[in-house]
């Protein structure tokens, strides 16, 4: 069978897909349950998140289904989630690729434990700044990222 995934801005008719996605991606990734009630969820998806990030959604196109999601300001990637029995597939690089295209710099914040996530930001030119403790609720270390765009020249230089 041949998915079709579009690329879509977050809307509130997706919160209940999303809210199910993101959960089931991040209890997969962590080895850990999701800290928050699905209330809870959902205020912060709708009320704190979408109000100050860009929020794109994956969807497949013929089941209207969410199989990632991304949030985003203009520096931050502050979610990447990917269903986990859609990952691998391109869903995440499509997504970070979308948040390249748009600026010459980005942060983000991993859990150190997270290995594959870890590899994913590797691959995509991203540079581990920073161990820590970034403040989060799952008491667990984390790690910053930075990307930074490569100068047109130098970016010459490597493609001859």
């Amino acid at each position: 069978m041949n998915r079709e995934i579009v690329i879509v801005d977050y809307h509130p008719r997706y919160t209940e897909q999303t809210i199910e996605m993101w959960r089931e991606s991040k209890e997969a990734a962590l080895g850990i349950p999701e800290l928050h009630s699905l209330d809870s969820h959902r205020y912060y998806l709708n009320r704190i998140l979408a109000p100050s990030h860009r929020i794109y959604l994956a969807v497949e196109k013929t089941t209207d289904t969410v199989l990632g999601m991304m949030a985003m300001d203009d520096v931050y990637i502050s979610q990447l989630y990917i269903h986990p029995d859609h990952q691998c597939r391109g869903i995440g690089s499509a997504l970070v690729e979308l948040a390249q295209e748009n600026t010459d710099h980005l942060k983000l914040y991993t859990f150190e434990v997270n290995l594959p996530a870890r590899t994913f930001w590797e691959k995509h030119g991203f540079k581990e700044c920073e161990v820590g403790q970034h403040d989060n609720e799952e008491g667990l270390a984390d790690i910053l990222c930075e990307w930074k765009r490569e100068p047109a020249s130098i970016a010459m230089q490597f493609a001859m």
